[in-house]
């Protein structure tokens, strides 16, 4: 890819590697309960591991505020990984200093370690040139396969791809590529089904995405700031009416620059958000005083169905609706189903990222059927927003000799 040195474009044998990866992983009674994160890693342990480098992994483990907190060891996730990899694994007290020095030493090629949680350290969120210092110190050269935290200037994330020659590993990789093909070099149309509870959260993402989509699918509690900002009338919803000129100006923005927005046509409403919830669908103008509106409509998914038929990108950042409850799922689950349709019939590239958009294609039973699916959030977003990520830049720098 071009600026982007790969594992194409290094002979990594007999080469200490320090690969940062993204293992925080959710877990319950000590065991990992989802290893999506996991499992895209693998490609590049396996390729470090069968071409003799010795693998040193780096990862950050919840939000520890630069102190070691056993309940956010990565110990656990050692055991994970290992079953993962289907090769046992060392792992390190440590990611600096001579507990992880010696646990390096121990390595034969082929090797895999994992080192304690990086946030341990205050100066690893700090991006402090010390702490990069000493763990640069640990290896040869660095891979950084963790998009999903490329948007932190950290120093596991940014500092290490100054010190050491840094080359993005093939998650990384096949990440920058999709989100390349779906927003800087797209096949068009192009549309953005953007999704979620509040307006002011993606004001830069609607920005952004007005001068480089030709649909924007706004769903979610969004859709009703800007239906409200229609004139139209919207209950008991979750609404942001202090927002009403902004989504004023952002419809009035895409006229101009020739991209359509798309509202629901109708919209399913309840009284309350509960599970199996007495609901009704009613014309999006009509929606009752006393009543929310907690999903998209029949005619409305069918509507997108058909706008989504007529693209040839599509990138999905949001539910369409309050998909964790039944029966406010439907909405959601009909489009995911459509995009992934369209996509297995070669006629749509379909890129979705963001922790509730994971969730709600596998609550559609879809993930595994879009193009690709980032295990991003906040790295995904911003990307969407235009804004450069450090941990990506910084594969872009021009690079330190190797050692």
């Amino acid at each position: 890819m071009a600026g982007f040195r790969t594992l194409d474009d290094v002979n990594v044998a007999g080469k200490t590697v320090l690969v940062r990866v993204d293992l925080n992983v959710p877990m319950k009674d000590g065991r990992v309960t989802d290893d999506l994160r996991i499992s895209r890693i693998l490609p590049t342990l396996h390729e470090l591991s069968r071409k003799g480098a010795r693998v040193v992994v780096l990862s950050h483990f919840g939000r520890p505020d630069g102190k070691p907190v056993p309940e956010m060891s990565l110990k656990p996730v050692a055991a994970a990984l290992a079953t993962a990899l289907g090769s046992s694994i060392a792992f390190a007290d440590d990611c600096v200093g001579d507990v992880a020095k010696q646990a390096i030493g121990k390595l034969k090629p082929g090797g895999v370690v994992l080192l304690e949680n990086t946030r341990f350290h205050a100066g690893e969120e700090k991006n402090d040139p010390a702490l990069a210092k000493q763990m640069a110190a640990l290896g040869d050269i660095f891979v950084n396969d963790a998009f999903s935290c490329a948007h932190r200037a950290h120093v596991s994330t940014e500092a290490l791809a100054h010190l050491l020659p840094a080359y993005a590993g093939r998650n990384m990789e096949v990440e920058l590529q999709h989100l390349e093909a779906a927003l800087i070099a797209p096949e068009k149309p192009v549309a953005a089904l953007i999704g979620g509870a509040k307006v002011s959260t993606k004001l830069e993402l609607l920005g952004n995405l007005l001068g480089k989509v030709d649909k924007i699918i706004i769903g979610g509690g969004m859709a009703n700031t800007f239906l409200f900002a229609q004139g139209r009338e919207v209950g008991k919803s979750l609404c942001e009416k202090n927002l009403a000129d902004t989504a004023r100006d952002i419809l009035r923005d895409a006229v101009a620059r020739g991209c359509s927005i798309i509202l629901p046509d109708d919209v399913v409403v309840a009284r309350e958000l509960k599970a199996g919830a007495p609901s009704k669908v009613v014309p999006a103008e009509r929606v009752p005083a006393d009543q929310m509106i907690l999903d998209i409509g029949p005619v409305a998914a069918a509507r997108l169905g058909t706008v989504l038929a007529d693209c040839k990108t599509l990138v999905w950042n949001g539910p369409l609706g309050a998909f964790e409850t039944p029966p406010f799922d439907a909405g959601t689950v009909t489009v995911a189903r459509t995009a992934a349709a369209l996509t297995a019939s070669g006629r749509l590239l379909s890129v979705a990222g963001g922790g509730d958009t994971v969730a709600a294609l596998r609550h559609a039973g879809v993930a595994e059927e879009f193009s690709y699916v980032s295990t991003a959030g906040g790295a995904f977003l911003e990307w969407l927003e235009g804004k450069a990520l450090p941990g990506v830049a910084a594969l872009a720098a021009p690079q330190p000799a190797a050692a």
